[in-house]
């Protein structure tokens, strides 16, 4: 018997639950294969990104299972300490 979803009709909205995720490797040079609405990583620390909008920067600290709504295009492997990293869309 097929899965029944009851919410194949609604459009997904930032609030809603993710659909779907990926293993992210950090790397300098390659963008993401999608655009994320939130990562999480497996092993805290350090995650150097690209944000949607074309800003660099670092986030700080990131505890291992949190889910941190950021849209990123990049997770680069220069100054990222997390590892596991996972994206979520």
């Amino acid at each position: 018997m097929p899965i029944i979803d009851p919410f194949a009709g609604h459009v997904a909205g930032f609030d809603s639950p993710v659909r779907g995720g990926y293993a992210i490797t950090p790397d300098d040079d390659a963008d993401l294969p999608k655009v994320t609405r939130a990562v999480m990583v497996a092993e805290g620390g350090d995650l150097s990104v690209a944000m949607l909008d074309g800003t660099a920067l670092v986030l700080p600290a990131l505890v291992p299972g949190a889910i941190y709504p950021v849209r990123l295009t990049r997770v680069n492997s220069s100054g990222t300490t997390a590892a596991g990293v996972v994206g979520l869309y």
